[in-house]
């Protein structure tokens, strides 16, 4: 069967607000099950903003990861509508004439985002219904 690789997947639109008391249950089960792993990750709002500033990015897409030593961390890459990883280099866009050329800034990867503050463990953990026992 052929597929239609121009076919929009991610709208930008995905995600929607969730009940406080299922989500606090959720994180429990997380804490009980794991608890010597994180519980979250904090990502500031620069580097957030950062990521969904770059053409063509309709969210953020979270990647779990594990260092050489097998700690947890989270990884952040933009998404497309297309559900592609905004990894790499952008696609290369048509020949700009000289005129044009002086007018444009180089172009630059696309961000990767990675140092989250952990909690438990980082300045700035909160204590509340979902990530207290």
């Amino acid at each position: 069967m052929e597929t239609n690789s121009n076919h929009v997947y991610l709208t930008g639109k995905e995600g929607e607000e969730f009940d406080l008391e299922l989500a606090s249950s959720w994180t429990k089960n997380h804490r009980e099950k794991h608890p010597d792993l994180a519980h979250s990750h904090f990502f500031g709002k620069d580097i957030l903003q950062q990521i969904l500033d770059q053409d063509g990015c309709v969210g953020i897409r979270i990647h779990h990861a594990y260092d050489e030593s097998g700690k947890k961390h989270v990884i952040l890459t933009g998404a497309t509508s297309d559900g592609k990883d905004m990894i790499g280099n952008p696609p290369e866009k048509a020949p700009l004439s000289k005129g044009e050329m002086k007018a444009v800034k180089p172009e630059k990867k696309y961000m990767v985002a990675q140092q989250a503050m952990p909690c438990p463990g980082s300045p700035g953990c909160s204590s509340n219904t979902l990530t207290s026992p």
